[in-house]
Order: structure tokens, then sequence, then C-alpha cells
């Protein structure tokens, strides 16, 4: 999950010599991860649409996913302008959908008590890859050749890993033939839906955050630091959220899971509101803060998934997941766009603070969640 990740960023972290080379605007620039997100909405639509993920071995369907991510990833080094480019995003986020989804449902076969920690140990290796391309960066001289390359070569080693390494652990889940009518059952199944409204919420805050910080940072830190400081900085930042995700899986498999997304989500909303007034802070106060709140914006993301595992219909939850994801990811374009237009109309100071809504949201969602599963199991000690 660490190495085929690593491609869903790397035109983001090479953004500013793509902009030198075409001549783009900030709009544009959000365009290179917003159509990533199309192309994992699209991927993870239809997989759903076509219960791929209840219907295809994981093996076959991650590693192949793996290999054709790394494929089209690699295309930003010889397409010749930004149209192309932005193909070849929406192409690396179509494939991706088939690694993202599938490995969370795989994990799963091998847990049952401590689920929250395989899948937040999962979600953190992702988190750690999609930060991995600032990391190559901040190493000093990369330039965009080797970023782009370094990712795809991680995503060929993914699949080479998963094809020859992996196998279901001892807790399937069950298989059934393909169903059009999985999906809408799915839809109609309230708990599933409110774990999903969860995750809603948080996706409403995640990848727009992860997006603009960097370029946050940069405006923030002008005349401070250099520009490996920066870069190791917004390394920092998304990578504190694999910590945070192995931290929210330990605590969600003590405390239960609602209270730990709810405090992760609260958390993170109160950076929302309150990162802006640290614009002209000393920078490494502003790297610290950006990583407390990337431990938090993320910690809780496997726990919305674990949820899902547990509340869903057995045979359908490889389907459950996708569709999560892909309402969730569908979501994220519309903030990522946001944020920009956000920071042009009020600057910097206040371009963050609307992200604060998701939390709320998801923390009402998953409050609903608990009151419902309470309910449930009152009625069945009850029988």
């Amino acid at each position: 999950m660490l190495l085929s990740l690593s491609a869903w960023m790397t035109a983001t972290a090479v953004s500013p010599e793509l902009q030198a080379r075409w001549g783009l605007g900030s709009g544009q620039v959000g365009l290179l991860t917003t159509t990533v997100q199309l192309g994992f909405v699209t991927g993870t639509a239809l997989a759903a649409l076509l219960n791929l993920a209840d219907i295809l071995p994981s093996r076959v369907l991650f590693a192949g996913s793996a290999g054709l991510a790394a494929a089209v990833n690699a295309m930003l080094l010889i397409v010749p302008g930004y149209r192309t480019a932005l193909l070849a995003r929406f192409l690396t986020g179509l494939f991706l959908a088939g690694v993202y989804p599938p490995g969370m449902k795989m994990i799963s076969t091998w847990f049952r008590s401590a689920r929250g920690l395989a899948i937040g140990t999962l979600v953190g290796a992702l988190t750690v890859g999609k930060a991995l391309p600032y990391l190559i960066k901040a190493l000093g001289g990369a330039t965009l050749s080797t970023v782009v390359s370094g990712a795809s070569v991680a995503g060929v080693v993914a699949a080479l890993i998963i094809l020859a390494g992996y196998r279901d652990g001892p807790f399937p889940f069950a298989r059934r033939p393909f169903e059009w009518a999985r999906v809408g059952r799915i839809l109609r199944h309230r708990e599933t839906m409110l774990a999903t409204g969860g995750y809603l919420g948080h996706m409403w805050e995640l990848y727009a955050m992860w997006t603009w910080v960097p370029s946050f940072l940069v405006f923030s830190a002008a005349g401070q630091v250099g520009a490996a400081a920066i870069d190791g900085a917004a390394f920092a930042t998304i990578a504190a959220g694999g910590l945070g995700c192995v931290w929210g899986g330990i605590a969600a498999d003590r405390m239960g899971r609602g209270p730990v997304v709810n405090l992760a989500m609260a958390a993170s909303g109160v950076c929302c509101l309150t990162i802006g007034l640290l614009v002209s802070a000393p920078f490494w106060v502003l790297a610290c803060v950006t990583s407390v709140w990337g431990f938090f914006v993320v910690a809780d993301s496997a726990q919305f998934s674990a949820l899902v595992t547990e509340v869903a219909p057995s045979d359908s939850v490889g389907t459950a997941l996708m569709l999560q994801t892909s309402m969730g990811f569908l979501l994220t374009m519309v903030t990522i766009q946001a944020v920009p237009i956000a920071v042009e109309a009020v600057g910097w100071r206040w371009g963050f603070l609307f992200l604060a809504l998701g939390p709320a949201a998801g923390i009402a969602s998953i409050r609903r969640l608990a009151r419902l599963r309470a309910v449930t199991s009152a009625a069945a000690n009850t029988l």
C-alpha cells in the first residue's frame, strides 16, 4: 500500500515545476490533484456497480491495478502538455481504485479483535506513501524525473510483492455471484450509510488540507526558510498521519470506534478554525501545528472503513467499501477546488475555515450510528 500509493501525489509534489513548464494558474494546479480524485471516483463507482471487489480474487485485483497505476503515472515524463497530463492523472486515480478499498478488505481477512489497528496501519502506510514524493524532493536535488520515476518503480514493486506473497487470511468474507441490486441494497442499509456519512465529513476536510497545506507553508515561510525546509515540513505534515492512523487503530480497538473518530474529527476541526491565525508565526511553530493537524486529520480514516466491514452485509463488504470511498473522493473534488477560491476571497488567514463544516457533520452522523447500534443491541438482548 505504501509503495503503490506514492503515485497519487507525484504531480502535486512537483507542481511548481509543471506550473513553470506550462504556465499554469493555481486553479489548474489544483486540477492535477482533483483529476486523480475524479479517476478514483470513476474507478470505485464502476467497481462497486460491477461488484469487482467481491467477485475477483483480491490478490489479482490489487496487483494488476498497482502495476497499471505505476505505468500511467510514468506518463507524466512523456506527456506533451497539460491536457495530456490531466488524462494521465485521471488514469492513475482510476487504477488506484483497485488498490485502496480491496487492500482494506484483504487485511481484514487476517484480523477480528485487532481489525481497527490492522486497517489503521494499512491506511497509515497509504498516508506515508502519498507523502513520499515530498520526502524525495526534500532530500535535495530531486528533479521531476526522479520523483515520478521513483513512484512508478515503487508501484511495480508493490504489484510484485502482492503477486508473490499475499494470500487471504483465516477470516474471509462470503463471496456470491454478481448482482445488479447489491449497490441498492447497501444504499438502503442504514448502519452502513451512517458510517459512510461520518466518512464523508472526514473527507470534506482531508484532501483539501493535504493538497493546499504545502502552498500555505510556502506563503507563510516566505523569507524565513529555504525550499528544502518547506518540503520537509510538507512531508512531515502528511506523514504524521501515518502515526495518527496507528494511534487511531489502537485507541479504537480499546475505546470503541465512535469515540475515537469523533475525537479525531473534533481535533482536526479545531485546526481548521485556528491554523490561519498562525500565518505570520515563526515557521517552526507553524510546522509543528500543521503536523498535529496532519496527525488528527487522517487518524480516523481507517476506522470508518473498519466500521463498514463490521456493519455491512458480509457478502457485500468489498462493494460497500468501494461505494464509501467513491462517495468520499467525489466530495473531495469540491473542497480541493474551493480552497483557492476561498483564499483569493479572504486570504490564507481564513481560507481553511469552511473545512470545519465536514468534521461537524461527520460527528453528528457517527453519534446517530452509535444510538442506532445501541438500540439494535438492546433489542437483540431482549429477544
